[in-house]
């Protein structure tokens, strides 16, 4: 039934949900995979859309900014629609020297500077993970294609503006390939409603060398690698 963020009929959603951050780019997506997919929820902008990709069932569906946001719709197609796994395809800024703009990034494992998984059990940092099942898929995907891609953990900010560059710099030594706003609380809570979730990133711009940067009208045209991949986790 309708939920306070989703007004879709109840099945209206497919099992497996792709979700950008960006409205526009949802439905840009829906419609160069599914041209004659339905939009089947359209609450404050943000477009629900669900067809069939290679004979399969497939939606499509935006999460906003930020991990407030996406906990909101994420929440509702787990609990509310049936939805079993959600893959998040997005962007990226690189901060390892290993990762290349226009790369994709496989999020394995998601650190966060927000408190949002911190009160599932009292005490404990949780491991915010993805399912290794979508990211195998992922993977073998990329390695079929033939496509630049990482595979390792990312990290899911509160802020994008204002974070130190010194911590920046320290996450890298440490492995980090990535900077998103959302991948921690979707693997938390796939965790929580026994769900599964993945992170499929393109890398837009670099936070240690700016000189590779996309541009604004870049961002919205190079992601079909990780779409992709994203498609191969949705229907492994």
């Amino acid at each position: 039934m309708p939920t306070p963020h989703i007004n879709a009929p109840d099945g209206a959603f497919a099992p497996a949900v792709l979700m950008p951050g960006d409205p526009k780019r949802a439905e840009r997506i829906a419609q160069m995979l599914m041209p004659d997919c339905e939009k089947v929820s359209d609450v404050r902008g943000i477009g629900g859309f669900t067809g069939e990709y290679e004979g399969k069932p497939l939606s499509v569906m935006a999460s906003g900014m930020g991990q407030p946001s996406l906990s909101i719709y994420a929440t509702e197609l787990f609990t509310q629609y049936g939805v079993k796994r959600i893959i998040r395809v997005g962007t990226c800024g690189g901060i390892s020297p290993k990762v290349k703009v226009g790369d994709v990034v496989v999020g394995l494992g998601a650190h966060t500077d927000s408190s949002i998984n911190t009160r599932l059990v009292p005490g404990v940092h949780l491991a915010a993970t993805a399912s290794w099942e979508l990211a195998e898929a992922a993977v073998t995907r990329a390695r079929e294609k033939e496509l630049p891609y990482h595979v390792g953990p990312i990290i899911s900010r509160d802020r994008f503006y204002g974070n130190d560059p010194k911590d920046t710099e320290r996450l890298a030594e440490l492995g980090t390939l990535g900077v998103e706003m959302e991948g921690a609380a979707l693997y938390m809570l796939a965790a929580q409603h026994g769900a599964q979730a993945l992170t499929v990133l393109t890398v837009s711009d670099h936070l240690l060398d700016s000189s590779q940067d996309m541009s604004p009208e870049d961002r919205e045209t190079r992601f079909t690698g990780a779409l992709e991949l994203a498609v191969a986790a949705a229907h492994c």
